[in-house]
């Protein structure tokens, strides 16, 4: 699938402020999975300097230096256009050591997927959620310890068993919140299943992008899913709000052991008064 996305984040503030640093999380990954045929980036004011990056995780990054001025608005568009190869998402072949939970993971491999194994940190606890793990076991007592099934069977109880709801700002809420009040957005199903896998020694992460969405609709948001490293597989996409495995519909943008480091754009402002800020967007994604 090819796809052209154009997409436009607006910050309004509430009286003059001084932009502090940016950091611009919006650029397709390019990988076995998605190719990043071109990709623009225009903000306003134009900043005074501009610098791309790449982190911990593979994602490039475009961090945003800004003029002393006062401003009383913040543009940023980026305009994409990604091809997507993966029409089947189990093409792999596990190790045969990783088809049931717990996984024995070699200890060098283990070393590498530390941040990935660990509770995602929550108000400064970064032991695993116990709402997640009594998920986490309940469906590996289903599936006797088979590592594929619980991965399914996961992604169909968060997504048969909670409401979707649109919520544009705010942090993912604690994965313990979610199942408990069995309602949420993506960013807060995506943050349950990479707990749930956590739980029981699955590594797992955050990841931000694009869904290709209902095709008769031109409604489009930011979309949030996990991905499970699989020892032959490599990493997986599962997608809770959709119940899917992720395949060639998904565009993705950055993957992170914490949420936080996947948000679209993430930066301050200095201000005398208290303004206050608001954020409105305008995306459209258009495949074929």
């Amino acid at each position: 699938m090819l796809y052209q996305i154009s997409h436009t984040t607006n910050y309004a503030y509430s009286q003059p402020v001084r932009l502090q640093p940016h950091v611009v999380r919006l650029r397709p990954r390019s990988d076995s999975w998605q190719t990043l045929r071109s990709f623009s980036l225009m903000v306003t004011p134009p900043p005074l300097r501009e610098s791309a990056f790449t982190d911990l995780d593979g994602n490039t990054l475009i961090k945003l230096w800004f003029q002393p001025e006062e401003t009383e608005a913040l543009a940023v568009q980026v305009l994409s256009q990604v091809e997507t190869h993966r029409t089947n998402p189990f093409d792999y072949w596990s190790e045969p050591w990783a088809v049931r939970s717990p996984i024995d993971y070699p200890a060098s491999l283990l070393l590498q997927l530390q941040p990935y194994l660990s509770g995602q940190p929550m108000q400064y606890a970064t032991s695993v959620d116990s709402i997640a793990l009594q998920l986490a076991q309940d469906i590996v007592q289903v599936v006797d310890g088979n590592v594929i099934r619980f991965l399914g069977e996961l992604n169909q109880r968060i997504h048969s068993g909670c409401k979707y709801m649109i919520r544009e700002m705010g942090d993912p809420l604690p994965p313990g919140v979610t199942w408990s009040t069995r309602s949420g957005s993506c960013r807060d199903f995506a943050v349950l299943f990479v707990e749930a896998c956590r739980a029981i020694g699955l590594a797992a992460r955050f990841v931000s992008g694009y869904q290709e969405g209902d095709t008769d609709s031109t409604d489009r948001h930011l979309h949030a899913w996990a991905e499970v490293y699989l020892p032959g597989g490599g990493w997986r996409g599962y997608d809770p709000t959709q119940g899917l495995a992720v395949a060639d519909r998904h565009i993705a943008l950055v993957g992170s052991a914490f949420s936080r480091y996947a948000a679209p754009i993430s930066g301050s402002f200095q201000q005398a008064n208290g303004a206050q800020s608001t954020m409105t967007y305008q995306l459209t994604i258009q495949g074929g």
